[in-house]
C-alpha cells in the first residue's frame, strides 16, 4: 500500500456515518469528524494537494463549491499558490454574477460565480466534499465554462457511486473516497 493509499485509508476510517439523517433511508457521511483531529486535517490537506499536483497541464485556479468546498479548496489553492474562487448559492455574491440552475430531489437550486473571477482559458480545478447525484458539480462546470474557463478536473472528498452522479459531470472526476 502506497503512502497516499495509507493516508486515504486513515481519512476514510475517520469519516462518521449517521443513518437516517437528514431523513429516513439516508446514510449521511460526515467529513467534519475528520476536522476534529488536527493531524487528520493535515493528512487530508496532503492528499488533496497530492492529487491536484498530478493534473497535467497544471491547474491555474481552484474553485470551491458552497459550502464545504470552501474548507477544502483553500488547502489546494494555498499550497499551489494559485487563486481560490467561490461558487455560492444564489444571492450570496456581490457584483455581477453568472448563474446556473440544477435539479434537486424535489425542485431546483441555483448557484452563482462572480463574472470577473476566472480568466478566459484558465485551467480550473473544482473542489467539493461530496459527489452524489452530480447536479451541483455539473452546474459548477457549466459556470466555469460560461466564463471561458477550462475545467481541468473535479476533486471531491467522497463519492456515492450508486447515485451515478459522475455521469452528470462533463469533466474528469477524482474522488478520494468512494462509497
Amino acid at each position: 500500500m502506497s503512502d497516499l493509499d495509507e493516508k486515504i485509508a486513515q481519512i476514510k476510517a475517520n469519516v462518521r456515518s449517521y443513518p437516517d439523517f437528514p431523513k429516513p433511508g439516508i446514510l449521511f457521511r460526515d467529513m467534519f469528524s475528520v476536522f476534529q483531529q488536527p493531524e487528520l486535517i493535515a493528512t487530508l490537506r496532503d492528499v488533496l494537494v497530492s492529487l491536484a499536483r498530478k493534473i497535467e497541464p497544471p491547474v491555474e485556479c481552484v474553485v470551491g463549491l458552497d459550502a464545504r468546498g470552501f474548507l477544502l479548496g483553500p488547502f489546494v489553492s494555498l499550497e499551489l499558490q494559485i487563486p481560490f474562487v467561490p461558487i455560492r448559492k444564489k444571492g450570496k455574491l456581490p457584483g455581477k454574477t453568472l448563474s446556473a440552475q440544477y435539479a434537486l430531489e424535489y425542485g431546483h437550486d441555483t448557484i452563482e460565480i462572480q463574472e470577473n473571477s476566472i480568466r478566459r482559458g484558465q485551467r480550473v480545478l473544482l473542489v467539493d466534499d461530496l459527489l452524489a447525484t452530480g447536479g451541483s458539480l455539473g452546474a459548477a462546470c457549466q459556470l466555469v465554462r460560461g466564463l471561458g474557463g477550462e475545467v481541468a478536473s473535479c476533486l471531491v472528498l467522497m463519492e456515492l457511486g450508486a447515485l451515478k452522479g459522475r455521469e452528470k459531470v462533463p469533466a474528469d472526476v477524482v474522488s478520494v473516497i468512494q462509497y
